[in-house]
Protein backbone atom coordinates (compact mmCIF):
# COMPACT_ATOMS: atom_id res chain seq x y z
CA UNK A 1 0.00 0.00 0.00
CA UNK A 2 2.83 2.41 0.87
CA UNK A 3 1.46 4.49 3.74
CA UNK A 4 4.60 6.63 3.99
CA UNK A 5 7.58 6.73 6.32
CA UNK A 6 6.48 9.29 8.94
CA UNK A 7 2.84 9.49 9.96
CA UNK A 8 1.97 11.79 12.84
CA UNK A 9 -0.62 10.72 15.40
CA UNK A 10 -2.19 14.17 15.49
CA UNK A 11 -3.49 15.89 18.62
CA UNK A 12 -7.03 17.24 18.42
CA UNK A 13 -7.09 21.04 18.80
CA UNK A 14 -9.67 22.38 21.25
CA UNK A 15 -10.99 25.89 21.85
CA UNK A 16 -11.41 27.53 25.27
CA UNK A 17 -14.71 25.69 25.79
CA UNK A 18 -12.96 22.36 25.01
CA UNK A 19 -14.91 22.03 21.77
CA UNK A 20 -13.03 20.61 18.78
CA UNK A 21 -11.50 23.51 16.86
CA UNK A 22 -11.74 22.49 13.21
CA UNK A 23 -10.03 25.61 11.87
CA UNK A 24 -6.99 24.99 14.06
CA UNK A 25 -7.15 21.34 13.01
CA UNK A 26 -6.71 22.45 9.40
CA UNK A 27 -3.80 24.66 10.39
CA UNK A 28 -2.09 21.91 12.36
CA UNK A 29 -2.58 19.29 9.64
CA UNK A 30 -1.05 21.65 7.09
CA UNK A 31 1.87 22.38 9.40
CA UNK A 32 2.59 18.68 9.92
CA UNK A 33 2.64 17.96 6.20
CA UNK A 34 4.97 20.91 5.64
CA UNK A 35 7.31 19.63 8.36
CA UNK A 36 8.10 16.03 7.58
CA UNK A 37 4.86 14.04 7.79
CA UNK A 38 3.86 11.78 4.90
CA UNK A 39 0.54 11.07 6.56
CA UNK A 40 -1.67 11.80 9.55
CA UNK A 41 -3.47 9.49 11.95
CA UNK A 42 -6.64 11.16 13.18
CA UNK A 43 -8.42 10.26 16.43
CA UNK A 44 -5.87 7.94 17.89
CA UNK A 45 -5.00 8.00 21.58
CA UNK A 46 -2.87 11.10 20.97
CA UNK A 47 -5.97 12.69 19.46
CA UNK A 48 -7.92 12.00 22.69
CA UNK A 49 -10.16 9.46 20.96
CA UNK A 50 -11.66 8.18 24.23
CA UNK A 51 -13.30 11.57 24.86
CA UNK A 52 -14.31 12.47 21.29
CA UNK A 53 -17.87 11.85 20.16
CA UNK A 54 -18.64 9.86 17.04
CA UNK A 55 -19.73 12.98 15.18
CA UNK A 56 -16.58 14.85 16.19
CA UNK A 57 -14.42 12.01 14.90
CA UNK A 58 -16.24 11.84 11.58
CA UNK A 59 -15.95 15.58 11.06
CA UNK A 60 -12.24 15.44 11.92
CA UNK A 61 -11.67 12.69 9.35
CA UNK A 62 -13.42 14.72 6.68
CA UNK A 63 -11.75 18.03 7.55
CA UNK A 64 -8.23 16.63 7.69
CA UNK A 65 -8.54 14.72 4.42
CA UNK A 66 -9.98 17.72 2.62
CA UNK A 67 -7.18 19.88 4.00
CA UNK A 68 -4.15 17.75 3.11
CA UNK A 69 -5.38 16.43 -0.23
CA UNK A 70 -4.94 13.21 -2.12
CA UNK A 71 -1.14 12.97 -1.88
CA UNK A 72 -1.08 12.72 1.93
CA UNK A 73 -2.22 9.57 3.70
CA UNK A 74 -4.99 10.04 6.27
CA UNK A 75 -5.74 7.15 8.60
CA UNK A 76 -8.88 7.25 10.73
CA UNK A 77 -8.80 5.78 14.23
CA UNK A 78 -11.95 3.67 14.50
CA UNK A 79 -11.16 0.94 17.01
CA UNK A 80 -12.50 0.38 20.50
CA UNK A 81 -13.17 -2.55 22.80
CA UNK A 82 -16.68 -2.85 21.37
CA UNK A 83 -16.58 -4.78 18.11
CA UNK A 84 -20.03 -3.69 16.93
CA UNK A 85 -19.22 -0.03 17.57
CA UNK A 86 -15.87 -0.40 15.80
CA UNK A 87 -17.61 -1.89 12.76
CA UNK A 88 -20.11 0.96 12.67
CA UNK A 89 -17.35 3.56 12.98
CA UNK A 90 -15.35 1.85 10.23
CA UNK A 91 -18.31 1.96 7.87
CA UNK A 92 -19.05 5.61 8.58
CA UNK A 93 -15.39 6.64 8.40
CA UNK A 94 -15.14 5.08 4.96
CA UNK A 95 -17.61 7.69 3.71
CA UNK A 96 -15.40 10.61 4.77
CA UNK A 97 -12.72 10.08 2.14
CA UNK A 98 -9.92 8.77 4.37
CA UNK A 99 -7.29 6.44 2.92
CA UNK A 100 -7.34 3.79 5.63
CA UNK A 101 -8.44 2.82 9.11
CA UNK A 102 -6.56 2.08 12.33
CA UNK A 103 -8.02 -0.20 14.98
CA UNK A 104 -6.47 -0.84 18.38
CA UNK A 105 -6.36 -4.17 20.20
CA UNK A 106 -9.47 -4.22 22.43
CA UNK A 107 -8.65 -2.83 25.85
CA UNK A 108 -9.96 -3.56 29.34
CA UNK A 109 -12.09 -6.60 28.52
CA UNK A 110 -8.98 -8.77 27.93
CA UNK A 111 -9.91 -10.91 24.92
CA UNK A 112 -7.98 -14.07 24.07
CA UNK A 113 -5.82 -14.21 20.95
CA UNK A 114 -8.76 -15.83 19.18
CA UNK A 115 -11.00 -13.00 20.36
CA UNK A 116 -8.51 -10.45 19.02
CA UNK A 117 -8.46 -12.25 15.68
CA UNK A 118 -12.23 -12.39 15.39
CA UNK A 119 -12.55 -8.73 16.41
CA UNK A 120 -10.24 -7.49 13.67
CA UNK A 121 -11.61 -9.91 11.12
CA UNK A 122 -15.13 -8.58 11.71
CA UNK A 123 -13.96 -4.98 11.24
CA UNK A 124 -12.06 -5.86 8.07
CA UNK A 125 -15.04 -7.63 6.57
CA UNK A 126 -17.18 -4.52 7.09
CA UNK A 127 -15.08 -2.29 4.81
CA UNK A 128 -12.91 -2.37 1.74
CA UNK A 129 -10.48 0.23 3.10
CA UNK A 130 -6.96 -0.82 4.12
CA UNK A 131 -6.67 -1.50 7.84
CA UNK A 132 -3.73 -0.87 10.13
CA UNK A 133 -3.69 -2.91 13.35
CA UNK A 134 -2.45 -1.24 16.54
CA UNK A 135 -0.76 -3.23 19.30
CA UNK A 136 -0.04 -1.20 22.44
CA UNK A 137 0.05 -3.51 25.48
CA UNK A 138 0.91 -0.67 27.85
CA UNK A 139 -2.56 0.80 27.30
CA UNK A 140 -4.65 -2.26 26.45
CA UNK A 141 -3.14 -4.79 28.93
CA UNK A 142 -3.10 -7.39 26.11
CA UNK A 143 -0.21 -8.19 23.78
CA UNK A 144 -1.25 -9.27 20.29
CA UNK A 145 1.17 -12.08 19.47
CA UNK A 146 3.01 -12.41 16.15
CA UNK A 147 1.08 -15.59 15.34
CA UNK A 148 -2.19 -13.65 15.59
CA UNK A 149 -0.85 -10.90 13.34
CA UNK A 150 0.20 -13.58 10.84
CA UNK A 151 -3.34 -14.97 10.74
CA UNK A 152 -4.74 -11.46 10.30
CA UNK A 153 -2.29 -10.68 7.49
CA UNK A 154 -4.07 -13.30 5.40
CA UNK A 155 -7.14 -11.01 5.28
CA UNK A 156 -6.64 -8.96 2.11
CA UNK A 157 -7.35 -5.48 3.47
CA UNK A 158 -5.37 -5.85 6.69
CA UNK A 159 -2.11 -4.43 5.40
CA UNK A 160 -0.07 -2.97 8.26
CA UNK A 161 0.68 -2.94 11.99
CA UNK A 162 1.53 -0.16 14.39
CA UNK A 163 3.65 -2.03 16.93
CA UNK A 164 4.20 -0.45 20.33
CA UNK A 165 5.18 -3.48 22.39
CA UNK A 166 8.70 -2.10 22.80
CA UNK A 167 10.26 -5.56 22.53
CA UNK A 168 12.66 -5.96 19.63
CA UNK A 169 12.54 -9.75 19.86
CA UNK A 170 8.83 -9.57 19.09
CA UNK A 171 9.46 -7.17 16.22
CA UNK A 172 12.09 -9.56 14.87
CA UNK A 173 9.63 -12.42 14.98
CA UNK A 174 7.01 -10.34 13.22
CA UNK A 175 9.45 -9.54 10.44
CA UNK A 176 10.51 -13.17 10.25
CA UNK A 177 7.05 -14.65 9.76
CA UNK A 178 4.99 -11.93 8.06
CA UNK A 179 4.75 -11.41 4.30
CA UNK A 180 7.39 -8.98 3.01
CA UNK A 181 4.76 -6.51 1.80
CA UNK A 182 3.03 -6.33 5.19
CA UNK A 183 4.13 -2.99 6.67
CA UNK A 184 5.19 -2.57 10.29
CA UNK A 185 5.44 0.87 11.88
CA UNK A 186 7.01 1.77 15.18
CA UNK A 187 4.48 3.04 17.67
CA UNK A 188 7.19 4.56 19.87
CA UNK A 189 9.43 7.38 18.67
CA UNK A 190 12.38 6.16 20.72
CA UNK A 191 12.62 2.81 18.91
CA UNK A 192 12.10 4.13 15.38
CA UNK A 193 15.70 3.59 14.34
CA UNK A 194 16.03 0.10 15.90
CA UNK A 195 12.82 -0.93 14.15
CA UNK A 196 14.01 0.49 10.83
CA UNK A 197 17.15 -1.61 11.29
CA UNK A 198 14.90 -4.66 11.62
CA UNK A 199 13.25 -3.87 8.28
CA UNK A 200 10.19 -1.92 9.39
CA UNK A 201 8.58 0.77 7.25
CA UNK A 202 8.55 3.86 9.46
CA UNK A 203 7.01 5.55 12.48
CA UNK A 204 3.60 6.69 13.64
CA UNK A 205 4.91 9.54 15.69
CA UNK A 206 4.01 11.84 18.54
CA UNK A 207 7.28 13.77 18.54
CA UNK A 208 6.90 14.77 14.87
CA UNK A 209 4.54 17.51 16.03
CA UNK A 210 7.60 19.46 17.21
CA UNK A 211 10.66 17.78 15.60
CA UNK A 212 9.16 16.59 12.34
CA UNK A 213 11.90 18.06 10.14
CA UNK A 214 14.57 16.47 12.29
CA UNK A 215 12.84 13.10 12.27
CA UNK A 216 12.59 13.25 8.49
CA UNK A 217 16.35 13.74 8.32
CA UNK A 218 16.85 10.68 10.55
CA UNK A 219 14.49 8.44 8.62
CA UNK A 220 15.65 9.62 5.20
CA UNK A 221 19.28 9.08 6.19
CA UNK A 222 18.50 5.48 7.07
CA UNK A 223 16.75 4.77 3.80
CA UNK A 224 19.48 6.62 1.88
CA UNK A 225 22.07 4.18 3.23
CA UNK A 226 23.64 6.54 5.76
CA UNK A 227 23.20 4.77 9.13
CA UNK A 228 25.80 6.97 10.85
CA UNK A 229 23.78 10.13 10.19
CA UNK A 230 20.57 8.34 11.17
CA UNK A 231 22.18 7.32 14.46
CA UNK A 232 23.40 10.85 15.07
CA UNK A 233 19.85 12.17 14.73
CA UNK A 234 18.44 9.33 16.85
CA UNK A 235 20.78 10.15 19.73
CA UNK A 236 20.16 13.88 19.41
CA UNK A 237 16.39 13.40 19.48
CA UNK A 238 16.27 10.74 22.19
CA UNK A 239 15.73 13.24 25.05
CA UNK A 240 12.59 14.61 23.37
CA UNK A 241 11.41 11.12 22.41
CA UNK A 242 11.41 10.15 26.09
CA UNK A 243 10.66 13.54 27.66
CA UNK A 244 7.30 14.02 25.96
CA UNK A 245 6.02 11.12 28.03
CA UNK A 246 6.81 12.78 31.37
CA UNK A 247 3.07 12.45 32.01
CA UNK A 248 0.18 10.86 30.12
CA UNK A 249 0.17 11.41 26.36
CA UNK A 250 -1.03 13.76 24.85
CA UNK A 251 -0.68 16.22 27.74
CA UNK A 252 3.01 17.08 27.12
CA UNK A 253 2.85 17.21 23.33
CA UNK A 254 -0.25 19.42 23.38
CA UNK A 255 1.60 21.84 25.65
CA UNK A 256 4.59 21.92 23.28
CA UNK A 257 2.41 22.41 20.22
CA UNK A 258 0.91 25.44 21.96
CA UNK A 259 4.41 26.68 22.82
CA UNK A 260 5.30 26.57 19.12
CA UNK A 261 2.44 28.93 18.31
CA UNK A 262 -0.12 26.42 17.10
CA UNK A 263 -3.33 26.58 19.11
CA UNK A 264 -3.90 23.00 20.20
CA UNK A 265 -5.69 24.10 23.36
CA UNK A 266 -6.14 22.10 26.51
CA UNK A 267 -7.01 18.44 27.14
CA UNK A 268 -10.40 17.07 28.12
CA UNK A 269 -11.00 15.37 31.45
CA UNK A 270 -10.04 12.92 32.82
CA UNK A 271 -6.70 14.25 31.54
CA UNK A 272 -5.42 17.47 33.08
CA UNK A 273 -2.89 19.99 31.86
CA UNK A 274 0.83 19.76 32.55
CA UNK A 275 1.93 21.10 35.92
CA UNK A 276 4.15 24.21 36.08
CA UNK A 277 7.19 22.00 36.79
CA UNK A 278 6.36 19.76 33.83
CA UNK A 279 5.85 22.79 31.60
CA UNK A 280 9.25 24.18 32.61
CA UNK A 281 10.91 20.84 31.93
CA UNK A 282 9.26 20.50 28.51
CA UNK A 283 10.07 24.07 27.45
CA UNK A 284 13.73 23.68 28.37
CA UNK A 285 13.89 20.24 26.76
CA UNK A 286 12.58 21.41 23.39
CA UNK A 287 14.89 24.43 23.46
CA UNK A 288 17.93 22.22 24.07
CA UNK A 289 17.01 19.82 21.32
CA UNK A 290 16.40 22.62 18.82
CA UNK A 291 19.70 24.31 19.71
CA UNK A 292 21.84 21.17 19.68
Amino acid sequence: MGLGRILTAMVTPMNDQLEVDYEETKRLATYLVEHGSDGIVVSGTTGESPTLTTEEKLELFKVVKETVGKNVTVIAGVGSNNTASSIEMARRAADTGVDGLMAVVPYYNKPSQEGIYQHFRAIAEATSLPILLYNVPGRTSINMLPETVLRLSEIPNIVALKEACGVMDQVSELKRILPKDFEIFSGDDSVTLPMLALGCSGIISVAAHVVGDEMKKMVDAWFDGDPDTALEWHLKLMPIFKGIFITANPVPIKFLVNEMGLNAGKVRLPLVDATPDQQKFLTELLKKVKES
